[in-house]
């Protein structure tokens, strides 16, 4: 009967070292207290329990009937406060202000409720907020600055929503998040994708980009952007194979994504991984997109089996800071496979980039270009001057106009206009400018020009043709030779 004696003390003592003691605050009715822990898990709350203890670290409010959090929810800060879960309550508002006392929250749940907007900078109280779970909700409208300063957020989960638009600002650049490793869109309204965007998005952040789920639309880039990912072996493409399928106008059913290779209408076809196109004389950069995070060390190896570490290059390849490696004034030889090995913090990989030098400099085509377009054009105007000398240039012999040349035959005046030359003036002899004109009324020839044991006339014929004349073909060559080439 004595024995329960000593043990008043004790108890007395427990009472006063626990967080729990009069000096801290009580346990709230329907909670579960333990440490700096407060769940208040199904206890059928239609509001948050006050007061709620200021050493709360952890505070469990899921599985109850809290439909608006207000911003008087936590009327003094909680500065210990890293964890708030609220799933499971039809929490259909949240206050722009409700985070106004907690600080350093880190985990925040609001998923399975039924918000149906994120209204404009809901979260930007939280700058130290790590995972946020949005997730099976109704949410449609996202407003752009509703995830402003969330600086050191890392996983964000949208997935089961109602989103149609993707949110691309949450991606881009690294600004607005630069420590998101994971977004999840999963199981959403999405029907197109900024697949040139996201194709050029690093690999260690593409690897959780979680898309199944979707009603997207079939096309060879969104084939391709799962077919990289499946070659690169990124969780998003290998843990939802099956999951990834789009919509073709002809099916019935969605389709596997993975599975439009080759198949009609489409009949997409993979492209090549990490091939790079350059020039001689070019500088190119080779990108190691290594899918880890964390990276300890990495260096390349060059077609030629050459390691480029990190002390410096070769002289012609260099590794820079971000890990890349910079090949200045390509040659021929520089064509080849180079090979980025990578070490993380838990396994290794391997990335490979295939380098294709053209062997000519880059304005070498323009150039060919434009000598063949010159010279085309040279040559159409040397025919237009041909032309226009051997048909409307008129007579040069300033003294011969007196001179009358004798008529053709009309019957031949067809022959004649073709075949008839201009007077070579090269031939005449300085004084005498109209020689060749008055040799050709004298001394056998044709058409007007003089010739020295030309073709010989042929007999006379009888009938209505018999003036006509023999074509002679030296006349036309004559003609040719006569006339300058212009180039």
């Amino acid at each position: 009967p004595g024995a329960p004696l000593p043990l008043m003390p004790l108890l007395l003592a427990l009472t006063l070292l626990s967080p729990w003691g009069s000096a801290g605050g009580s346990c709230p009715p329907r909670c579960v207290c333990a440490s700096n822990i407060l769940s208040c898990s199904q206890a059928m709350l239609s509001s948050v329990p006050a007061p709620l203890p200021r050493f709360t670290a952890v505070l469990d409010l899921s599985h109850n009937n809290v439909s608006r959090l207000r911003a008087d929810w936590a009327p003094g800060r909680l500065a210990h406060l890293h964890a708030l879960l609220l799933s499971h309550n039809g929490l259909s508002f949240v206050s722009t202000e409700a985070f106004t006392h907690v600080p350093h929250l880190r985990h925040l749940d609001l998923s399975s409720n039924r918000l149906r907007a994120l209204e404009e900078n809901l979260f930007s109280d939280l700058a130290e907020l790590e995972v946020l779970l949005l997730y099976n909700n109704e949410i449609s409208a996202v407003d752009r600055t509703a995830f402003d300063n969330l600086s050191r957020l890392r996983k964000l989960y949208l997935g089961q929503n109602r989103i149609a638009r993707f949110p691309l600002e949450l991606l881009r650049d690294g600004s607005r998040l630069p420590q998101l490793a994971l977004l999840d869109l999963s199981a959403n309204r999405l029907r197109s994708l900024p697949v040139g965007e996201l194709q050029a998005l690093p690999a260690w952040l593409r690897d959780r980009l979680y898309l199944h789920g979707n009603p997207l639309a079939c096309d060879c880039p969104l084939f391709q952007l799962v077919a990289r990912g499946r070659r690169r072996r990124l969780s998003a493409v290998m843990d939802f194979q099956e999951e990834l399928r789009c919509l073709l106008p002809t099916a019935p059913a969605p389709i596997g994504i993975l599975a439009l290779a080759g198949r009609q209408p489409l009949n997409c076809s993979e492209a090549r991984e990490a091939v790079l196109e350059a020039h001689l004389g070019d500088t190119v950069t080779l990108s190691c997109d290594t899918r880890l995070r964390g990276v300890r060390s990495r260096h390349w190896v060059t077609p030629g089996g050459e390691r480029v570490l990190e002390e410096g290059g070769n002289g012609s390849a260099a590794l820079l800071a971000n890990g890349s490696l910079q090949l200045r004034a390509l040659r021929p030889e520089d064509a080849g496979t180079y090979a980025c090995w990578v070490a993380g913090p838990l396994l290794n990989e391997t990335l490979y980039v295939e380098l294709l030098v053209h062997n000519f400099t880059l304005h070498g085509p323009h150039d060919t270009l434009n000598t063949a377009y010159t010279t085309l054009v040279g040559c159409i105007l040397s025919v237009v001057l041909v032309l226009i000398y051997l048909y409307l240039t008129p007579c040069r012999c300033c003294c011969c106009r007196g001179t009358e040349k004798p008529p053709a035959p009309r019957d031949d005046s067809i022959n004649s206009s073709v075949l008839s030359a201009t007077p070579n003036h090269a031939a005449g002899v300085p004084g005498e400018p109209c020689r060749s004109r008055l040799a050709s009324t004298t001394g056998p020839g044709q058409n007007g020009r003089f010739k020295v044991g030309g073709t010989p006339q042929p007999p006379p014929r009888h009938g209505p043709k018999a003036q006509r004349k023999v074509s002679d073909p030296d006349s036309v060559s004559s003609v040719f030779s006569d006339t300058p080439i212009v180039v």
